[in-house]
C-alpha cells in the first residue's frame, strides 16, 4: 500500500501560519512543533555593559527587559557562537550584534523605547520600535553597549522563534495542522523549514552513529 503525503499552506501571514500535513506520521509532526519552540536559533541580547545608569531601575532589571525584546535575525549571515571559526569569547560580527543605547531624559518625562537601540547590523533591529525599556524623569541618562548572540529556546525563552506552536488534529487519522506564530524575529515559513532541517541532522548523526558501530 502507498502512503500519499501531501503539506499545504492553509493560512499565511507575516507572523503567523498554517500548515496541514497529510500522511504523515502523527510523531514526526509533533516534533517539528516542538523543534520550532526549542532548536531554532534567533538573536537576543545576552550581555550588556553599562556605561550609566541613573534610572531608577537596577542594571539586571534593564538587562532582562533588552533580552526579551526579538531582533530580526538573518540565520545565513549568523552563526552560533560554539560553531564559529573566531574561537574569540568576546565573539565577531559573523557570531555577535552589537547594539547601542544613549538616551537623555532633559525636560520633561522620557520613555526609552526599543527604536532607540541601534545595532550595528541594520537588519538586526528590533521587530518592534516601541517596546518599553525604562522610564527616565528629568536628568536621568541610560547609556550602554548590548551583545546579541544566536541561541536555542532550550536554552532560554528569550531565544524561542515562536510564541505559540500547536498542532491540531482533523476529523481525518492521517491528516493534522500545525500553527505557528512567530516572534518576529524569522518568517514562519523559514522556521518550520528550519526545525525540519535540524530534524533531518539530527536523525543522520544518529544512523552514522549506528553505521560506526
Amino acid at each position: 500500500m502507498i502512503c500519499l503525503v501531501d503539506i499545504k499552506i492553509l493560512e499565511s501571514t507575516e507572523n503567523s501560519i498554517k500548515v496541514l500535513f497529510k500522511g504523515f506520521d502523527r510523531t514526526y509532526v509533533n516534533a517539528i512543533r516542538r523543534f520550532c519552540i526549542s532548536d531554532v536559533p534567533t538573536l537576543a541580547i545576552d550581555q550588556i555593559v553599562v556605561y550609566e545608569n541613573s534610572s531608577v531601575l537596577y542594571d539586571e532589571l534593564i538587562a532582562h527587559r533588552l533580552g526579551l525584546i526579538p531582533l530580526h535575525t538573518d540565520l545565513d549571515r549568523y552563526t552560533l557562537p560554539e560553531n564559529c571559526d573566531c574561537e574569540n569569547p568576546l565573539g565577531c560580527n559573523k557570531c555577535m550584534v552589537v547594539l547601542e543605547l544613549d538616551v537623555e531624559s532633559t525636560e520633561s518625562a522620557f520613555l526609552a523605547c526599543s527604536d532607540k537601540l541601534i545595532p550595528d547590523n541594520p537588519d538586526a533591529t528590533p521587530v518592534d520600535s516601541q517596546i518599553p525599556i525604562a522610564k527616565l524623569a528629568p536628568g536621568q541618562k541610560l547609556k550602554l553597549q548590548a551583545y546579541a548572540k544566536l541561541g536555542r529556546g532550550n536554552d532560554h525563552a528569550k531565544w524561542q522563534a515562536v510564541t505559540t506552536s500547536v498542532l491540531l488534529d482533523t476529523d481525518k487519522e492521517d491528516e493534522f495542522i500545525l500553527k505557528l506564530d512567530s516572534s518576529g524575529a524569522l518568517n514562519p515559513e523559514i522556521i518550520i523549514k528550519t526545525a525540519v532541517n535540524i530534524i533531518d541532522e539530527r536523525i543522520q548523526e544518529i544512523s552514522n552513529l549506528i553505521s560506526a558501530n
